[in-house]
């Protein structure tokens, strides 16, 4: 069985506000695969809503809709999750990929990004 995907902030953006063609097509191809499931976890949506309050990103307000209309799941953040971000080690200090390199490695999820952050950590499989 093939394991979940769980889009990075940047990923989640990029394939629902007009960037996906930018995105290696197979990973298009992935996150698109009716037989696969999709996760975006609300760590991506605090995010957002927090830098796009601060005027430092985009988003559509109809947002959290779209994802769903995507037939994206929410991946919900739990007190396993923030106590597990203790034990990462400090490769990548960004608050908000920490807790996505959690999620995805205590839940055995692929992480989708493009981000060479989040190569040095064991166990966690990327995607792009």
């Amino acid at each position: 069985m093939r394991r979940a995907l769980l889009l990075d902030t940047h990923a989640v953006l990029w394939y629902l506000e007009g960037n996906a063609e930018q995105m290696p097509s197979a990973t298009r191809a992935l996150i698109e695969d009716p037989a696969g499931d999709v996760l975006v976890s609300a760590v991506s949506f605090w995010e957002i809503a927090i830098k796009s309050g601060l005027g430092k990103m985009k988003a559509s307000s109809d947002l959290p809709a779209r994802l769903a209309g995507a037939g994206f799941e929410t991946l919900a953040v739990t007190a396993a999750h923030a106590w597990g971000v203790r034990d990462l080690p400090t490769h990548h200090r960004d608050p908000f990929d920490r807790m996505l390199i959690a999620q995805a490695t205590m839940d055995g999820l692929r992480l989708v990004t493009r981000d060479p952050a989040f190569a040095p950590y064991d166990g966690l499989e990327v995607v792009w």
